[in-house]
């Protein structure tokens, strides 16, 4: 006798509402940004400084990621269909890489741009500098709160929200530096500052780059101990083995399980699949499950391998504890 359980995620007509209200704080950030980024450009040619410049560059990758995550957040609400069968809820997950990828992409540039201009500094407009550094603080400050009401347990939202938040700091940074330069005419300062923006871009670009590439490579979520899960499981009244166990993220904040579990015979399968489900939900927040639970064979008891089963059994096994009975 065997039981098998599949269940929805639980994004329903409230994750629903939650993804209109982020989206409109991602278009309002977005508006912001594009209106200041060219304001920018213009008055970083100006004053011929690096740091404005790369400023400006970094707001361009705002725009665009936020313009991703916008895009995605489009395509992921679509149904399942055909052969994709989660749908495509992936979408942001490719979105942040991507965010990710250009954040380390433009950090790279902006560290050799640097490197060159302390070896020959230009002349740079202090003045200039800290003015538009001082608006581009104003701006950034308010983009960054729009955004950090939204969700950002979604990995797409908090790639936009990484991207104008580093930006926010690169505004400070740069500011500092055109006071420097006003003050002091020390030219290098301009550089110093893109370099200290390039180290924030890189430190955020690494993250979501890491934290994307875990759920492509369907590693368990952080923070989820497939190893303590199957021991729970395992645990479990009437459980005799659990193997197969495998937990994955479909997106941020969507994690799915599937796995076998053997139980004494004459035990109700259902009843042991509803507890497992119920714990997993319960402890772990795991909402989609999928179990398929069989009654042991008897040398599986007694020898305490799963022979009749699995073939090709993937990962630890996960055995009760003999209770002396």
């Amino acid at each position: 006798m065997g039981g098998g359980s599949g269940h929805g995620h639980g994004h329903g007509h409230g994750h629903s509402v939650g993804v209109d209200a982020d989206r409109r704080y991602l278009v309002g950030a977005l508006g912001l940004i594009v209106g200041f980024m060219a304001v920018e450009v213009v008055i970083g040619f100006i004053a011929r400084s690096l740091a404005l410049i790369s400023d400006a560059g970094h707001m361009l990758t705002d725009a665009i990621a936020i313009l991703f995550a916008l895009i995605a957040m489009r395509i992921a609400a679509r149904p399942p269909k055909g052969g994709f069968t989660y749908g495509l809820k992936r979408a942001e997950i490719v979105s942040a890489q991507i965010n990710g990828i250009t954040l380390l992409l433009l950090s790279v540039y902006f560290v050799y741009e640097a490197v060159r201009r302390l070896i020959e500094p230009p002349h740079v407009e202090g003045l200039y500098v800290v003015a538009t550094g001082l608006a581009g603080i104003a701006v950034n400050v308010a983009a960054t709160w729009l955004l950090s009401k939204a969700n950002r347990s979604s990995l797409n939202v908090e790639g936009a929200f990484q991207h104008v938040l580093n930006d926010l700091y690169a505004f400070i940074a740069t500011t500092i530096a055109g006071l420097v330069i006003w003050l002091t005419g020390w030219f290098q300062a301009d550089a110093i500052a893109a370099l200290v923006v390039a180290a924030l871009m890189l430190k955020a670009g690494w993250g979501l780059v890491r934290d994307a590439g875990r759920v492509f490579m369907e590693a368990a979520p952080v923070g989820m101990n497939p190893a303590e899960i199957g021991t729970r499981a395992a645990a479990l009244e009437h459980v005799v083995e659990v193997h197969d166990l495998h937990i994955w993220e479909v997106t941020s904040g969507y994690a799915a399980m599937s796995a076998h579990i053997l139980v004494s015979p004459g035990a109700d399968c259902h009843a042991v699949r509803l507890a497992a489900e119920r714990m997993l939900h319960d402890e772990y927040g795991i909402e989609h499950t999928t179990l398929q639970v069989d009654h042991a064979a008897p040398e599986v008891i007694a020898l305490g391998r799963d022979e009749a089963h699995c073939a090709d059994p993937h990962g630890p096994v996960h055995r009760s504890t003999p209770t002396g009975t």
